[in-house]
């Protein structure tokens, strides 16, 4: 909670003048009953009118000024907690871009955006809430403890005996709800997490019939969220009531008392009167107390899941630059990675890249191709092993300027909605000549062309109006467009056809000699003239070298290349020339 507090050491000032406004509003609601008093008991014996009119325009100032000022606090307290939130998601945002995969994996999609909207939304509430009562309830608490005080010493021990009892509900209440709640945002995270697979997955559930059971995994989730709903509620709802009741109890004690103590002539009747209006602004204030403290159990529980990630501290230190001279442009030294720690995904990887080379990956599914390429991309740290580019250990070198050398295209990679030019610039200070050569190199000139806008065509959300052949294209003229020294390409010409595909590996090798190039696959005819093919199963090498090494020395990989050979002579036409 520390951490969070601290985003509002920079809206000093205003908090303090929100509570001295503050202050004085609740300042003229405490007058008005104590002038009530005074016109019952002393203006109105007297008997003159000019009096009453005079004491009366005081208690419509005070009302007055008291709507005033409140307005005036509470506009105030919004436009703060607004700017706290504010702040606060921008550096949420930042820091979940910040931390490294392995982090946020432990954090998880649905949770992060549950606390980049619920709990910061939690979190305004309960600042927004804190700065209106949590000022306002105390000033009225003991503003009119103090002037009941004055009035009669024996009616405010009476209600001061009431306080202990609202203060134990109030403790009991919020030291059970936090845990509850905090429950309860670990449940909305995975409802988040079934609404983000169904929204992303509905052609396929739609393909399959499964709505019905998509429709029951949610239900089961929404009854699990509501159920801890109940029960935070139904802990929470218990504190209104009891304090409703301790200060009633408290007014009923209030009026036998005052009503023996006029009787006795030891007290006066417009005293009683003010005392009644003071206990119920005192009950108000205590209610609302109770309320601050139930919106803070949210606020709490929010506030430490956000710390969680703002305090985390970055697993993926930038060590010390010691470049040395190299003839290789990429180096895998015996490399190994485990996701989390249980068994490895990559086991001992070796292989040596010069400038301009290409290296062609084939394994199934699972058998680590894309870890290879999260670790090139310094995604994750391997855990055994070290790589190298350009001769410097890849832990040295500037995230950014590892990145502005990599172009990358994944089979299914991220399209917004925007225009064609957006998808491919992706806010690079990239030229449209550059762009267009990245177009033809990827061989997405002819849909581009045949759009009626060309590269300002509108492009949906994760392209839906576009087939998966032309996201894959646009994916890959994304990743030329910057001419990167090194590209990857992550199975990202699956969806093209055998010649389309051919013509592809054509114009890499005519235009981009100079780029090393990584490219994942599953076709043969891909890789086949790469100047070294991995092959992996389950993480490890199984065959290393050019097509023809391993079409002599490795069975698994001779055996995917007859079957595909064989699909490819009776299926569509493949170019003759291979060329990476």
């Amino acid at each position: 909670m520390k951490k969070v507090l601290s985003y509002l050491k920079p809206h000093t000032w205003a908090l303090t003048w929100t509570m001295v406004v503050k202050f004085f509003a609740s300042m003229m609601d405490l007058f008005i009953p104590f002038i009530l008093a005074i016109i019952i008991d002393d203006v109105v014996p007297k008997g003159d009118p000019r009096l009453v009119y005079l004491w009366g325009g005081a208690m419509v100032l005070c009302a007055l000024l008291s709507v005033t000022l409140n307005i005036t606090a509470n506009r105030m307290a919004a436009v703060t907690a607004g700017k706290v939130t504010l702040k606060l998601r921008h550096d949420l945002f930042a820091k979940l871009g910040d931390v490294s995969m392995a982090q946020f994996d432990s954090i998880s999609l649905s949770s992060a955006v549950s606390r980049l909207t619920t709990d910061t939304y939690n979190i305004n509430q309960f600042l927004n809430r804190t700065q209106r009562m949590g000022v306002r309830a105390p000033i009225l608490l003991i503003g009119g403890l103090i002037l009941t005080s004055i009035l009669d010493v024996r009616l405010t021990l009476v209600l001061a005996l009431t306080l202990p009892i609202i203060t134990l509900i109030i403790y009991v209440v919020t030291k059970k709800s936090v845990p509850l709640y905090v429950r309860q945002q670990r449940v909305l995270d995975k409802m988040v997490r079934v609404m983000q697979e169904n929204i992303v997955g509905v052609r396929v559930i739609k393909a399959l019939s499964k709505t019905t059971y998509e429709q029951e995994r949610f239900d089961g989730v929404n009854e699990n969220l509501a159920e801890v709903g109940r029960k935070a509620g139904s802990v929470v709802a218990v504190s209104n009531p009891l304090s409703t009741l301790t200060l009633n109890l408290g007014l009923t004690a209030v009026v036998l008392v005052g009503g023996y103590l006029v009787n006795q002539g030891l007290s006066r009747p417009g005293t009683i009167i003010a005392f009644l209006n003071y206990f119920t602004i005192i009950s108000g204030a205590m209610l609302g107390i109770t309320r601050i403290f139930i919106m803070s159990s949210k606020g709490i529980a929010s506030a430490r899941r956000i710390e969680e990630i703002l305090e985390m501290e970055g697993d993926q230190p930038l060590l010390p630059a010691h470049p040395a001279d190299s003839p290789w442009h990429i180096v895998f030294d015996d490399v190994s990675f485990s996701y989390g720690g249980v068994g490895d995904s990559l086991s001992h990887i070796s292989f040596k890249l010069k400038q301009g080379q290409t290296l062609g990956i084939i394994g199934a599914t699972g058998s680590g191709k894309t870890t290879l390429t999260n670790l090139l991309l310094r995604l994750y740290d391997a855990t055994q092993g070290t790589i190298y580019v350009d001769g410097q250990d890849i832990r040295s070198i500037d995230p950014a300027v590892l990145s502005e050398q990599t172009g990358i295209a994944f089979q299914s990679d991220f399209i917004m909605a925007a225009t064609i030019r957006d998808n491919i610039a992706y806010f690079r200070d990239i030229p449209d000549e550059a762009i267009w050569q990245a177009v033809r190199a990827a061989q997405a000139e002819a849909f581009v062309t045949a759009t009626a806008d060309g590269l300002l065509h509108e492009v949906e959300a994760r392209g839906n109006n576009l087939s998966g052949g032309q996201k894959q294209r646009l994916l890959i003229a994304r990743a030329l467009a910057n001419e990167p020294r090194l590209l990857i390409l992550d199975d990202a010409s699956s969806a093209l056809d055998y010649r389309t595909d051919a013509e592809l590996r054509k114009a890499l090798a005519q235009q981009h000699r100079d780029t090393t190039s990584i490219i994942i696959a599953q076709r043969v005819s891909s890789i086949k003239g790469a100047d070294q093919i991995l092959v992996l199963d389950d993480g490890r090498a199984i065959g290393q070298g050019t097509h023809d090494e391993l079409m002599r020395d490795c069975p698994v990989y001779r055996d995917i290349a007859e079957v595909q050979m064989g699909a490819e002579q009776t299926g569509q036409p493949v170019l003759e020339r291979e060329v990476v």
